[in-house]
């Protein structure tokens, strides 16, 4: 556990800076769902160059695909050393490397800083001690019988402090009286008239118990699947060559015996293979924290997905439709250059069988 703990404490500037930024946005929009937008829109700008090195080292992984088939044809069974060629080959080009699934990464990375936001906005958007949080957290404990609380609470993670700030006068003024929170620390964590500390619910019986604040929050885990299945399919179709390989895949179905030749040939090394399982495990993972976060998460997750699509449609148009159109002229005049020798080949065989029939019938002529 103290492993654990030295490890998240290395995240602290992380927290301060997205907590800075947090504060800064919400002191201009004075709203804290247009705060966590415009945060969640710098992130994903900010990650932008990495989301460009990536589709450029894809593409360079697209134009040596052919080098990479031809390395597998040359060493056969001896897996050992074709990995070792295609790693000679993919370095040469400046192809692979890790810039494929470390965005994936960092998007979970991220989660960090953005959980602690949305679980801890008196820290970050009012500014309030750790010190007084955890000093209302014992006084709310000890009013009453068994405290006023309906959970238990850190001074990192307190969405239930604020709620019964909110709903507890009396609560609120014995706050103020000793000096732990000051009125205007108050904030408001409503977005389109929904409670953003609240958790979305996924059971009818919670949602049944107050429709009016659970019902309009499942927009967030709605709009993260149907995001998520369009990224997916974008992702599908922007992909360098994605026709030439569902081509092949569809040949390889239609005969077997080619299936394991086109595996083969695919030359997908460790870095893509642990994109894939990162590019299926983050939807789930964001589906499952929309459902046990405050529904700010949800509006992170929500923007953030969006600014992932912008993201994939501006690389395509910039990067790789250029690069198909280019590959596409290139193959186009390599078939010219093909078709013209053959050509010319014909034409050779077809003069010299007419010369060899000619001379054959000058030679009858003669007899």
């Amino acid at each position: 556990m103290g492993d654990i703990v030295v490890q998240l404490s290395i995240l602290d500037p992380l927290y301060v800076l997205f907590g800075w930024l947090t504060r800064v946005l919400y002191g201009f929009f004075g709203n804290y769902g247009l705060a966590i937008i415009f945060l969640t829109i710098i992130i994903r700008a900010a990650l932008i160059p990495l989301n460009v090195k990536s589709q450029k080292s894809m593409l360079k992984m697209q134009a040596i695909s052919g080098k990479q088939a031809e390395l597998q044809r040359i060493y056969g069974d001896d897996k050992e050393k074709y990995r070792e060629e295609v790693m000679k080959l993919q370095k040469e080009n400046g192809a692979g490397g890790l810039s494929g699934c470390l965005l994936p990464f960092l998007q979970i990375f991220i989660i960090w800083p953005m959980f602690r936001i949305v679980s801890g906005p008196l820290i970050y958007l009012s500014q309030v001690s750790k010190t007084n949080i955890q000093s209302m957290i014992s006084l709310g404990n000890s009013m009453g019988e068994g405290g006023i609380f309906a959970a238990q609470m850190t001074a990192e993670n307190h969405i239930g402090l604020i709620k019964a700030l909110n709903e507890n006068s009396q609560f609120l003024n014995e706050c103020i009286n000793r000096g732990l929170i000051k009125l205007d620390q108050m904030i408001d964590l409503h977005f389109l008239g929904m409670d953003l500390t609240v958790t979305p619910a996924w059971k009818p019986s919670v949602i049944a118990s107050d429709p009016k604040t659970y019902l309009p929050l499942l927009i967030f885990p709605v709009l993260v699947v149907i995001i998520n299945i369009v990224s997916m399919q974008l992702t599908k179709i922007m992909k360098p060559g994605w026709r030439e390989e569902a081509e092949a895949k569809k040949r390889a179905k239609l005969n077997p015996a080619r299936a394991g030749q086109v595996d083969k040939g695919a030359g997908e090394d460790a870095a893509q293979n642990s994109m894939k399982i990162m590019n299926w495990m983050m939807p789930i993972l964001m589906l499952v924290t929309t459902f046990m976060m405050p529904a700010a998460m949800g509006v992170y997750w929500v923007i953030s997905g969006l600014m992932g699509i912008f993201t994939s449609i501006i690389t395509y148009f910039w990067f790789t439709k250029p690069y198909e159109l280019k590959k596409a002229e290139i193959e186009a005049k390599k078939d010219a250059v093909f078709k013209k020798s053959a050509k010319a080949q014909l034409a050779g065989v077809d003069a010299a069988v007419d010369a060899k029939a000619s001379k054959k019938n000058g030679k009858k002529k003669k007899n």
